[in-house]
């Protein structure tokens, strides 16, 4: 019943934001997602990705038919693109692989085995439409939020020693190499979440069962609400409001060479086509759900996470994506998010209950304070710049030490066993 109510709901989802980006005259999530089984597909990896999380279901011979399918679809797409002169893009026979589990299962599949494999291949399908969703909502921000907030979180960022313009400049200094590292690492964060999770999932098709909680739940749900909060607080980031990238809608273009200078903010119109998508950073909250999920994984998962973690904060700070306010907000976000995805398969209790009430407290303070008190965060920084850093601090302290709780009671005491009644010392024999 959770699985079904969960799909209605993402389907009802899905359905209205395919009617709001209609409204606008663009095509929605599911248009896009139909298209992509004949026409050239936006990701490729991501496909694939969705592919390999539907693929846990499966034994590993059904899994080698299903990359095979997988792969001869798409050689038989490449080679008509070839001939037709278009562009040579991979991904649909990911995507036909997909579908064609969900049919296997509704066809040939029966009891628990067909929900098991319709849950695989939900799971890659939502893993495929998370980036759709995503557009469409960056759409209806871009839409409908014609002024943005962005000389507001500049002034408050000023309390953080505005962490944007410095590792701009080190990015800069630091080009090609840093640049080319910087955007791999930005731009395929959805496939290293792929990865983790199937990590995490690689024991589904033994156990016949899927884990109360794993990344791919916490991912999706972050990329679900974050945009809402675009739609409150709307800012666009230093490279576009401060930058070259902002065109004639800049206030300057100043970014990272030299800082504006601090006057009394307010709204500023921009153009209807940027994505509303700083505050938070959702790709700081999905690096920080990706690291707190590699904890548990090998050595190797567990520098990867960490490599991932690092990298993307620089990079949302050296591509000018977002200012210092919207990394710790970041960080909020995710740990508050992921701690009531582990309550929800868990079962809430208090200490649940608490953290997540403290990590909306904290994320709230930071918005209302970014809004109505920049101009005093920016005229006291050596006061309101250690305040931000201890508030998420706290957030992260209480995180690990209620996870570091939930983790004890998940391992299963062993039993005491009773000690071996020693056995009477048999006489010796008597040499003869």
């Amino acid at each position: 019943m959770l699985w079904a109510t969960a799909g209605a709901a993402a389907l009802c989802f899905l359905v209205a934001l395919e009617i709001a980006a209609r409204h606008y005259g663009v095509p929605g999530p599911i248009t896009h997602q139909v298209r992509e089984v004949v026409f050239a597909p936006e990701s490729g990896p991501g496909l694939y990705a969705g592919l390999a999380l539907t693929m846990v279901v499966l034994t590993w011979r059904q899994r080698f038919l299903a990359l095979g399918a997988a792969l001869g679809v798409d050689a038989v797409f490449l080679l008509v693109r070839w001939a037709v002169d278009a562009e040579l893009k991979f991904g649909n026979g990911a995507l036909w692989a997909i579908l064609g589990c969900a049919v296997i299962a509704v066809t040939r599949r029966t009891g628990g085995e067909r929900v098991l494999m319709l849950k695989g291949v939900g799971l890659g399908l939502l893993l495929v439409a998370g980036r759709k969703t995503g557009n469409t909502w960056l759409l209806i921000t871009s839409k409908t939020r014609a002024t943005v907030l962005d000389q507001y979180v500049l002034v408050a960022d000023h309390a953080l020693g505005d962490p944007s313009w410095l590792v701009g400049r080190l990015v800069d200094a630091t080009a090609p190499v840093s640049v080319h590292v910087l955007d791999l690492v930005y731009v395929q964060l959805p496939l290293a979440a792929a990865l983790v999770g199937l990590y995490q999932l690689r024991h589904v098709v033994v156990e016949r069962r899927f884990p109360s909680h794993h990344l791919v739940r916490t991912f999706l749900v972050i990329g679900l609400l974050g945009p809402a909060v675009y739609m409150v607080f709307p800012v666009v980031g230093p490279v576009y409001a401060y930058g070259a990238e902002g065109g004639q809608w800049a206030a300057a273009h100043l970014w990272p060479d030299a800082l504006p200078s601090i006057s009394t903010p307010q709204p500023m119109p921009f153009d209807g086509i940027t994505p509303r998508n700083c505050m938070p950073s959702l790709h700081t909250a999905w690096a920080v759900a990706l690291f707190v999920h590699s904890r548990k994984g090998s050595r190797a998962m567990r520098y990867a996470g960490t490599f991932w973690l690092v990298s993307t904060l620089c990079a949302t700070l050296g591509f000018g994506y977002h200012y210092g306010a919207d990394i710790i907000a970041g960080v909020v976000f995710a740990l508050t998010i992921e701690a009531a995805m582990r309550s929800l398969a868990h079962g809430w209790d208090r200490s649940g209950v608490r953290l997540v009430v403290h990590g909306t407290a904290v994320f709230t303070a930071f918005l209302l304070s970014y809004r109505y008190l920049p101009e005093e965060m920016a005229g006291r920084p050596w006061v309101f710049g250690p305040l931000l850093v201890l508030a998420t601090a706290s957030v992260v302290h209480h995180y690990v030490r209620t996870a570091g709780r939930w983790d004890a009671k998940a391992v299963p005491t062993p039993t005491p066993q009773p000690e071996p009644e020693p056995h009477p010392a048999q006489p010796r024999p008597e040499p003869v």
